[in-house]
């Protein structure tokens, strides 16, 4: 699946994986955020961080009539305020694919998986 832009020059067609990579590398960035994590983890039970690799698969892109939609799986660090870390992923996120890809999203949509404890 791939989002397309119109610009005076052509069109351009982005895939969904490449705007999941950027949304993934911006939330990994934020403060407080441990890692992604699997959107299967509903189904599965299992906590599971992902690596540095693997950003665009704690991320689903939704594409509707009236816009672009982003799902966004995390694991937040203990002892950080959930609302602040996911405000600020949700504002470096849209920051980015705009500065990146001039791409507007409507939503970004954080899911909390999990909370981990630094290990000392």
């Amino acid at each position: 699946m791939t989002i397309e832009m119109n610009s005076q020059l052509g069109s351009i067609d982005v895939s969904t994986e490449v705007v999941a990579t950027i949304a993934g590398g911006a939330a990994v960035d934020c403060y407080g955020i441990v890692g992604m994590a699997s959107q299967k983890q509903i189904k599965d039970g299992l906590s599971e961080i992902l690596g540095r690799d693997n950003f665009s698969r704690g991320v689903v892109i939704r594409e509707a009539d009236e816009g672009i939609h982003i799902d966004m799986y995390i694991i937040v660090s203990y002892g950080t305020k959930i609302s602040e870390v996911a405000y600020n992923v949700q504002s470096k996120v849209k920051y980015q694919l705009q500065q990146m890809l001039g791409l507007t999203v409507d939503s970004v949509n954080v899911y909390v998986q999990g909370v981990r404890v630094a290990q000392s």
